[in-house]
């Protein structure tokens, strides 16, 4: 009995590399790298109405950037100093719902978020000195406080790893490996595993509600060895990764 259907499908032209919340916002942001097309670009979803705010959303830089973080409404972008090297440069600020550019510094570099804002530093400046920064338009707003400034920890929930022998009930279908990702979520259970078929390794997703599989889908096919977790929790949405460039979200 299959009866729950995803709030969100999207599927991406690239491979989805890193997934954020804006946790006030309730904003996932997510970025998108195209290989073939050496592409980044930069995607938004708004998960209470689950609508695509923006996709495809590119600097002049078009390989050698990525996302730092989301916060507020807004969006912080990065480059990078070197092809060769993971050392950030510069800060470009988008507006989580249009895309639209709220302002660039390219003399920064983020640092981490508080629950105050984000931390940046200026790179032309030695010794380091970090400085708070209003989000909304780049000022410098003050010195960086660890007192006052906290660091902000987002409520994403991942799922916990099982061996089979551990879960209680009989599992949707024969796993493959020693392990298996699991979380339960307002009387849902949420089984990720893999399986071995005529040869062929697969991981596999399924939503239970009693005795009940409610979902299930093949997320990845064909794949040469066990991968990580494919699910995180936010709230009460249940978001999901298939085959590297499709997002499923599930109002649970």
């Amino acid at each position: 009995m299959l009866i729950l259907a995803p709030h969100i499908t999207h599927k991406f032209n690239g491979d989805i590399w890193r997934l954020d919340i804006d946790e006030i916002t309730s904003t996932l942001v997510l970025e998108i790298r195209n290989e073939k097309d050496k592409m980044v670009s930069f995607a938004a979803v708004s998960l209470p109405n689950g609508l695509l705010n923006f996709e495809g959303y590119t600097t002049p830089v078009r390989w050698l950037t990525g996302m730092e973080t989301a916060f507020d409404g807004v969006l912080l972008l990065h480059h990078y100093q070197s092809a060769s090297g993971p050392a950030h440069k510069g800060i470009i600020a988008l507006n989580v719902a249009t895309a639209g550019v709220l302002w660039s510094n390219y003399s920064l570099a983020f640092d981490h978020l508080t629950i105050n804002g984000p931390v940046a530093y200026n790179t032309q400046m030695l010794p380091k000195k970090l400085s708070l920064l209003n989000i909304k338009t780049g000022e410098v707003m003050r010195p960086f406080n660890a007192a006052d400034d906290g660091e902000l920890l987002k409520n994403i929930k991942v799922p916990r790893m099982l061996s089979p022998s551990q879960y209680h009930g009989e599992l949707p279908t024969q796993p493959y490996g020693s392990m298996i990702h699991y979380y339960e979520h307002n009387n849902f259970r949420i089984v990720s595993l893999h399986t071995q078929d005529a040869g062929v390794l697969n991981q596999r997703l399924y939503i239970i509600k009693g005795e009940d599989v409610i979902y299930e889908d093949l997320l990845n096919a064909g794949i040469q060895k066990l991968q990580p977790e494919a699910f995180v929790l936010h709230k009460n949405w249940l978001i999901c990764l298939k085959n590297k460039n499709e997002l499923l979200v599930f109002s649970l």
